[in-house]
């Protein structure tokens, strides 16, 4: 089946993007979301976009999809309820938590902290133990389990956790109790802490395993519906959901595991950047990825996009591989006010989103929003999605003139006002992943994409001093692009926690072959060709004595080649970049992890055909916008008549069916050879 289809779920729009494997050609589409079930915008979005590409739904062979719902279960706290299992005498494991607070100056006496995912009420303690070689101390108190198991069932939990001391070393306890657990609860899922986390540090194993526990029920029930409705529709191939960490898993494992995907809905972005950048020479970039309601941003250096060793969701932190990725509440759906107290201009993190959307929407909406003030200013055209969606403009006028009698100034400088600050909150999420991580942006060029990225990259790019900025092909359904590009990718961690002068490589190398053999199986049972699977291994180290370790992504020949030392000098090298300076005290081996991947789709880019570098031939017609402070002549420019080595320059809009890009003054647009906008600084 030569089809693949990408699917992004975000919080106003659900984006596909059908790819043709034999040709490069692709199809794309935007459908208005469906939060109360986002199975649904999903199922009409694939009916239309297969009508459009004239083919039936039977001939997809892939479907790949990013979603939020395992997030969304978590943010807003519908999580299943939650039953946990511990150790004796650890059942207020959750409760004690770590010392760790956020805020400011006397945070502590004004932080509420969180609720934890399993109630004490519903954690109880079973006697047996394991010590930290993973000899069993005590035997496990079967009958105690079973009491425990039925009053947990009594108490109507949806979902079990079991997280027993040491287990990440010796599992024995951990399986029998899942055993019972089936035989006296069929129905209820199990998460056993030393199958999703086997790592030391039992509270940050406890609450992954917790985390992963609260969500399996919400991800189960959706995927099972979407697996069915596509069913219905007539498609048979696979349906892998993305990872947190950029890559796929089937969907089987997702519903196992969804602790790996509650960040699967920003990663589509970063993927899809990385696809457009090796296709248009770029090895360095910042993504700014602009949807209704927030923003997502992430670093890519040398064509590996950063990843962290935790997902943060809200208050939860869970120990769970995840790209670097920061987010604002800084949307095309973010609201701008006037607070009676300050007085002082607003924007967001409150969101218009879907419904009602923004007032230039006409479905209702009456707050003004950034989508508002972008077409009073004349950024944003009327026209939208290729013309099948019109703008209310006056509308659009009507609701940011509140903001404007507010402040006591005009309509356009109250527009324009609401733009600068949102730009800003962006610029500021930026430095977080760029200059606060040791990287300077000025080396690093912006790609803005989403459905109002390309309105805010030149902007930005401004304000980064990061060139060109980069409006990719298809930016408003480029996390749908990212699904479709990926690879599969599986991971397992050990902890090994050892001084690096008492181990041996042979030892090490020994260990990984093994968690290597694991993570390769897990891929051929996902129907992962052998000749197609690639492994790397991690390596998370310290200086004894620290309580945080660096994670290192090495491979087998570079550790068998290097040993040991060439990994102890990778590590004082970005510990110096990250913290400058580095110790004389000796290094810790903590953890291990070893990263199955399959091989990523060789899916071409189509190059354009050459132009002489004059747009007129895409011009639509001259247009009005304000910018710099005053009334300005510009041109809109249909995207789609573009060629390659057309040159553009600012101010201009050009216009497609997903997105708009908006070049400023003072900058000049060029179209590269497979179809990217690069805009750079007159000049440069």
């Amino acid at each position: 089946m030569r089809y693949r289809l990408g699917v992004d779920v975000g919080g106003t729009f659900t984006d596909l993007l059908l790819f043709d494997n034999e040709t490069g050609g692709f199809w794309r589409h935007k459908t208005p979301s469906t939060p109360h079930d986002s199975s649904e915008g999903i199922l009409t979005g694939v009916g239309e976009i297969t009508a459009t590409a004239g083919i039936d739904a039977s001939e997809i062979g892939y479907f790949l999809h990013g979603t939020t719902v395992a997030t969304n279960a978590v943010l807003e706290g519908k999580g299943a309820r939650v039953g946990l299992i511990t150790t004796e005498g650890y059942r207020h494991i959750l409760q004690i938590a770590r010392s760790f607070v956020p805020g400011g100056l006397a945070a502590w006496i004004i932080w509420p902290k969180p609720q934890p995912l399993a109630a004490l009420e519903d954690t109880l303690e079973v006697g047996g133990r394991m010590d930290a070689d993973g000899k069993e101390v005590r035997p496990l108190d079967e009958d105690g389990v079973r009491a425990a198991i039925a009053t947990l069932k009594a108490k109507g939990v949806e979902a079990l956790t079991v997280s027993l001391m040491n287990a990440y070393v010796n599992g024995e306890h951990e399986k029998r109790i899942g055993d019972i657990a089936a035989e006296l609860m069929p129905d209820i899922p199990v998460s056993l802490s030393h199958e999703v986390l086997p790592e030391m540090q039992e509270y940050e194993r406890t609450l992954s395993t917790v985390a992963n526990a609260a969500v399996r029920p919400v991800v189960g029930k959706y995927v099972s519906k979407l697996r069915t409705g596509l069913a219905d529709a007539g498609m048979q191939g696979n349906l892998s959901l993305l990872r947190s960490d950029g890559g796929l898993m089937s969907a089987e494992k997702a519903e196992e595991h969804p602790v790996n995907i509650l960040m699967s809905g920003p990663a589509g972005g970063v993927t899809g950047a990385l696809w457009v950048a090796k296709n248009a020479g770029f090895d360095n970039i910042l993504t700014l990825d602009v949807g209704g309601t927030s923003t997502d941003v992430a670093l890519i250096e040398n064509l590996e996009p950063r990843r962290e060793r935790t997902t943060e969701v809200g208050h939860l932190s869970v120990r769970a591989s995840a790209l670097d990725v920061k987010t604002v509440g800084a949307g095309g759906g973010s609201i701008a006010y006037v607070p009676e107290l300050t007085g002082a201009l607003r924007v967001g993190p409150q969101s218009a989103g879907a419904v009602p959307g923004p007032v230039a929407y006409g479905k209702g909406g009456e707050e003004p929003t950034v989508t508002d003030a972008n077409v009073v200013l004349g950024y944003l055209p009327e026209d939208l999605l290729g013309g099948s969606f019109k703008l209310d403009r006056a509308g659009a006028e009507k609701s940011v003139q509140t903001i404007a009698d507010a402040l006591g100034i005009g309509l356009m400088e109250a527009a324009r006002g609401i733009i600068d600050i949102v730009n800003e909150n962006m610029f500021g999420a930026l430095r977080m992943i760029s200059v606060q991580q040791g990287y300077d942006p000025r080396h690093f060029a912006l790609m803005g994409f989403g459905g109002a990225g390309p309105l805010h990259v030149n902007a930005v790019a401004r304000l980064m001093d990061s060139w060109p900025a980069i409006s990719p092909v298809s930016p408003g359904v480029l996390c749908a692009l990212g699904d479709a590009t990926t690879r599969m990718r599986t991971e397992t961690a050990r902890s090994f926690s050892r001084l690096a002068s008492d181990t041996k490589v042979e030892e090490l190398v020994a260990v990984l072959d093994e968690m290597a053999t694991q993570t390769r199986s897990e891929l051929l049972g996902d129907g992962v060709p052998e000749s197609e699977i690639t492994t790397q291994f991690e390596v998370d180290i310290r200086y004894a004595g620290q309580a945080f370790e660096v994670p290192l992504t090495i491979d087998p020949e570079t550790l068998r080649s290097g040993g040991i030392e060439a990994i102890l000098q990778r590590f004082d090298e970005e510990h110096n970049r990250l913290f400058t300076f580095n110790m004389d005290t000796p290094h810790e081996i903590v953890n291990l992890r070893a990263v199955a991947m399959g091989e990523a789709p060789e899916l071409p880019a189509a190059e354009l055909e050459k132009g002489n570098g004059d747009p007129a031939h895409a011009k639509i017609r001259d247009h009005t916008l304000w910018m710099d402070g005053k009334e300005q002549q510009g041109a809109i420019y249909d995207r789609a008549r573009l060629k390659q080595g057309d040159t553009i320059p600012g101010p201009a809009i050009i216009t497609e069916m997903d997105s708009t890009t908006l070049v400023e003054t003072g900058c000049v647009a060029t179209i590269d050879a497979v179809g990217n906008i690069l805009i750079n600084l007159e000049g440069k």
